[in-house]
């Protein structure tokens, strides 16, 4: 019965109608295609890796997975430019609980080696920003065996969209997923890199838009790091409840609590350090983020060590001249995907 493969979506698109029930549908990745003539797209890839631990300092990645997408200004998704997917052989055999949670062994990747030239070619000039599901993580590896992802903008899936607030009750991928309408029994990177496609080409019921449309949104906006240090042990609970996070400071900067604000809430934070931390006039170190830095484990040292990194705009687009003049201007190579991240039109500024 209904074995037929119409008369199976028949049955699914009428079950859909119902209030009663919701049907979840096999995620197929979407099939590889030139880019749409006749539209001006963008590009972006969606990344994730798979790695022998949590520091990207000295653990290993065992596996690359990319999915290299075209979007509308709108945030629509248009199709599917190409996929890389790579294991990697690390200098150490696999912890058991890394094959425990990715289901990748020894055996899968003995012999196997990402080929730095493909990444790089994968990786090109048309590429306008970088996105995984825990930027966080996955940018600061990336980076350390790839270069050429310094040179590129990234958002992060998990972080720069607020899921809860629109009607969703975590950020989990799988979660996000089923939200979407789909399932997936993923066992690769690259499956999941599909599995995201589909969650940012989901239509938001809150906006009416797709939620990559929200992503870019937030992830062109400059954010601020305040950086609180020396403060008195009993206040951290204060800092906590305010959003502040700690750093140890093994990773160069300082060991100091600190938090991620917009451009319009930094005054704000500064007032709050001033009148229920420190209790007197202080000038907290303040580090300004874009998307070509947000997320990298290259933000430089924090205040104390670099004061001249603290710099402070009268306005946002005095802020974005700036970052583009040190862009193109400071020693760093600066592709066009710069200028469409950044400035994709002129209502955006």
């Amino acid at each position: 019965m209904f074995q037929d493969p119409s008369d199976l979506a028949a049955m699914a698109e009428a079950l859909n109608r119902s209030k009663d029930y919701r049907v979840l549908r096999r995620l197929a990745p979407r099939p590889t295609s030139l880019p749409p003539v006749g539209m001006e797209t963008k590009v972006g890839i969606l990344l994730d890796t798979e790695t022998t631990g949590l520091d990207h300092r000295k653990d290993e990645i065992i596996e690359l997975g990319m999915v290299k997408f075209d979007y509308l200004q709108d945030g629509r998704i248009v199709g599917v430019r190409d996929t890389f997917s790579a294991f990697n052989e690390p200098s150490a055999p696999i912890p058991p609980e890394v094959t425990a949670l990715t289901c990748i062994t020894d055996e899968m990747v003995a012999g196997h080696k990402v080929d730095d030239a493909a990444v790089n070619a994968f990786v090109d000039n048309s590429v306008v920003v970088v996105i995984a599901h825990n930027s966080g993580f996955d940018r600061k590896f990336a980076e350390r065996y790839w270069p050429v992802f310094e040179q590129k903008a990234w958002g992060c899936s998990a972080t720069e969209i607020d899921w809860r607030k629109h009607g969703f009750a975590g950020a989990q991928l799988g979660y996000l997923l089923n939200g979407a309408g789909f399932f997936h029994q993923a066992h690769r990177a690259v499956d999941d890199c599909h599995a995201l496609l589909e969650v940012l080409a989901f239509e938001l019921p809150t906006t009416g838009s797709p939620a990559l449309a929200v992503l870019l949104e937030n992830a062109r906006k400059p954010t601020l790091r305040v950086w609180a240090e020396q403060t008195a042990f009993e206040l951290k609970d204060s800092l906590k409840c305010r959003g502040y996070r700690w750093n140890d400071g093994s990773d160069g900067r300082p060991k100091s609590w600190y938090i991620d604000v917009g451009e319009t809430a930094v005054d704000d934070e500064i007032v709050f350090l001033r009148n229920e931390i420190y209790m007197r006039d202080v000038d907290p170190g303040v580090q300004r983020l874009t998307a070509f830095t947000r997320f990298s484990g290259r933000i430089g040292p924090g205040p104390g060590r670099a004061r001249s990194a603290t710099r402070r705009f009268s306005t946002p687009l005095a802020g974005i001249a700036d970052l583009l003049d040190r862009l193109l201007h400071g020693g760093r190579r600066a592709g066009s995907a710069v200028s469409d991240f950044l400035l994709p039109g002129p209502d955006c500024l």
